[in-house]
C-alpha cells in the first residue's frame, strides 16, 4: 500500500496491514457492501425476421454482460459483438452443453459501444437461473474462464447486497483481522451500497471534461450510515471512503442534500450538510476542481490513465501529487488493476 499525505505532499511505502495504525480513533470508515452477481451470460440469436440474412453464423454465441437492472424484467447490458445485435433481436440463454433456453430476452434499445437494453421474458426464478448459468464478470485482463472459487474470491468479505457487475475493488484488501483491528483502534465502520455498473468503469471518450457524462448507478444510504456521517461532520472527524464507488455515493448524497432551504453547493465544504437515509441513482462525475463535501480520506486501487477513476483521485489529492505517486508505484512495481495494490490518501 502506498500512503500519500496530502498536506505534506509526501508519499511512502506501507503495507495494507498497517492501515489500523494510520487511521485515528474516531475516524469513520465507509465501505461499499455491494455483491457481484454472475452477470456474464452467453446467448444464441433466435432465428426470426430480425436475424440478419447475410450473417455467416446467425445463431453464433453472443456475450452479454448485465450492467444494471432498470425494471422488473429489463436490464442494460454490454453485448459483443454489438454491431450484429440490434433492436428486435431475440436472444436465448441456456446452460453449457444444453440448447434448451432457460432465459429469453428481446433487445429493445441500442446505444453506442455495444450498449443494449434487454427485456427478459418474465420468470419467477430469474436470479436462481442467473446463478445457474451466469459467469462471474472477471476483469478482461484476466485471461481465463471463471471458476467456482471466483464466486467468493471476486467479492469483498463484507459484501451483502447483490447487484454489481464488478467488484468494488478497494474493499478486496480487507480481511476479518484488519476489520477487527480497526474497531479495536476506535475506528467506526459503516456501509453504503452502490451497485457497480457502467458509470464506474466506462472509459473516457469525450475530449472535453464538460462533455463527460457517466451512466447512472443505483445506491442506498442506510440510516445508520447517514447518522454516523452527520455526527462525524458535526464533530469535524475524518471520513475515509473505501473506494471510488463509496466516494461518489457520499459526494452525490452531500451534493443533493439541503442546508435550510438552500442547496448545499452554496456552502463551504462540510458546512451545513445533513444527510438523510434514502435510495436513488447517481451519475456524478468528479474531476479536478471539485470541492469535496464529505470525504476527507480515500483508500483506492491504482487506475488506468485517461479514466474517470484516475480523474477522481486527482481531484482529491491533486494532479501533480498523484502523478508523482503513480510514477513511484511504477518504479517500485506496484500492481495495478482490480487484484492489485492500493493507495491510502489522507
Amino acid at each position: 500500500m502506498l500512503f500519500l499525505d496530502r498536506a505534506a505532499g509526501e508519499y511512502r511505502d506501507e503495507f495494507f496491514r498497517t492501515l489500523p495504525q494510520l487511521l485515528h480513533p474516531g475516524d469513520l470508515l465507509i465501505l461499499n457492501d455491494s455483491r457481484v452477481i454472475p452477470a456474464r451470460l452467453y446467448a444464441t440469436r433466435a432465428r426470426g425476421p430480425h436475424t440478419q440474412a447475410n450473417s455467416p453464423d446467425p445463431t453464433g454465441r453472443i456475450e452479454v454482460l448485465l450492467t444494471q437492472q432498470i425494471g422488473p424484467d429489463e436490464w442494460t447490458a454490454l453485448v459483443r459483438p454489438g454491431r450484429k445485435i440490434q433492436p428486435g433481436e431475440h436472444l436465448h440463454f441456456a446452460a453449457a452443453n444444453d440448447h434448451t433456453p432457460l432465459l429469453e430476452a428481446e433487445v429493445i434499445a441500442a446505444a453506442d459501444f455495444g450498449e443494449r437494453t434487454l427485456r427478459f421474458k418474465p420468470t419467477q426464478n430469474f436470479r436462481a437461473i442467473l446463478d445457474q448459468i451466469g459467469h462471474m464478470p472477471l476483469p478482461p485482463y484476466i485471461h481465463r474462464s471463471d471458476t467456482v472459487e471466483d464466486r467468493d474470491r471476486y467479492q469483498t468479505i463484507f459484501s451483502h447486497e447483490s447487484g454489481s457487475a464488478a467488484a468494488p475493488t478497494a474493499g478486496l484488501h480487507f480481511t476479518p483481522e484488519v476489520l477487527d483491528q480497526l474497531r479495536q483502534r476506535g475506528v467506526q465502520i459503516e456501509t453504503i451500497t452502490l451497485h457497480v455498473g457502467l458509470g464506474t468503469f466506462q472509459p473516457v471518450r469525450a475530449e472535453n471534461v464538460e462533455d463527460i457524462h457517466l451512466h447512472a448507478e443505483h445506491y442506498t444510504l442506510p440510516a445508520a450510515t447517514a447518522d454516523a456521517i452527520n455526527a462525524a461532520l458535526h464533530d469535524k472527524r475524518r471520513i475515509i471512503a473505501a473506494g471510488t464507488t463509496t466516494t461518489r455515493t457520499l459526494e452525490h448524497c452531500a451534493h443533493h442534500a439541503t442546508a435550510g432551504d438552500r442547496d448545499v453547493a452554496a456552502f463551504e465544504p462540510h458546512a451545513g450538510i445533513r444527510l438523510h437515509p434514502h435510495s436513488g441513482e447517481t451519475s456524478i462525475f468528479i474531476s479536478p476542481g471539485y470541492q469535496f463535501r464529505v470525504v476527507s480520506g480515500l483508500l483506492t486501487n491504482f487506475h488506468l490513465p485517461q479514466s474517470t477513476l484516475l480523474m477522481l483521485v486527482s481531484a482529491f489529492a491533486g494532479r501533480e501529487a498523484v502523478l508523482a505517486a503513480y510514477a513511484h508505484a511504477v518504479r517500485e512495481r506496484y500492481r495495478f488493476f482490480s487484484y492489485g495494490d492500493c493507495m491510502l490518501i489522507l
